[in-house]
């Protein structure tokens, strides 16, 4: 069973960054990535990355957000840059569309 466990969520203010980070629990060859859900809403795909490292991005965050994956350490990041108060929510690791992280907050302030 892979695990995968978040870190790196928190409160800034509008304008601000987070990183987050996800540790995997074995090597991982598939498609990862990050979904989030903000309060009252459903789950909204945020990013992907192949293992070799080609991502896509939500029109939402294009431009704002790196999402990147350490294969040697099994470690993968999302630098979030210029966040505003839409990008509130928890932010899920997921892994091969089948494995999911417990979820980090993000919380951002006007």
């Amino acid at each position: 069973q892979v695990q995968l466990v978040e870190s790196g969520g928190g409160s800034v203010q509008a304008g601000g960054s987070l990183e987050l980070r996800c540790a995997a629990s074995t090597t991982l060859f598939c498609v990862m990535g990050w979904y989030r859900q903000a309060p009252g809403k459903g789950r909204e795909l945020v990013s992907t990355i192949t293992r070799g490292g080609n991502p896509t991005y939500a029109d939402s965050v294009k431009g704002r957000f790196t999402i990147s994956r350490d294969n040697a350490k099994n470690v993968l990041y999302l630098q979030m840059n210029s966040l505003n108060t839409e990008d509130t929510g928890v932010y899920y690791c997921v892994a091969c569309t089948r494995y999911w992280g417990q979820g980090t907050q993000v919380t951002v302030s006007s």
